[in-house]
């Protein structure tokens, strides 16, 4: 795997990790009963703590990816491996 592979991999775990983040604790004006006029009931009732949430995303996506990248760099995973797992004809072999 190269390292563009690498961060591309990250990206798209972080980005799953993130929006996954982002609705965990919301409290919305609507749960709380009180809808400032002007905006929509599923408004968040305080600041969500974007900062917060990037940091997380960002540490728990590296739990994630670390192990992930050192599993296919290793060869314990070969594409040959994922065609047999998913049923596919090996090419070449």
């Amino acid at each position: 795997m190269g390292v563009f592979s690498a961060i591309v991999v990250f990206m798209m775990i972080w980005a799953m990790v993130f929006l996954i983040g982002l609705q965990i604790g919301q409290d919305t004006q609507g749960d709380r009963g009180s809808v400032t006029h002007g905006t929509h009931a599923s408004t968040p009732a305080k600041p969500i703590g974007v900062y917060r949430r990037i940091g997380w995303a960002t540490a728990i996506t590296f739990v994630l990816w670390a192990p992930l990248v050192w599993f296919i760099v290793s060869g314990q995973l070969t594409i040959d491996d994922l065609r047999r797992l998913t049923g596919r004809e090996v090419v070449g072999g």
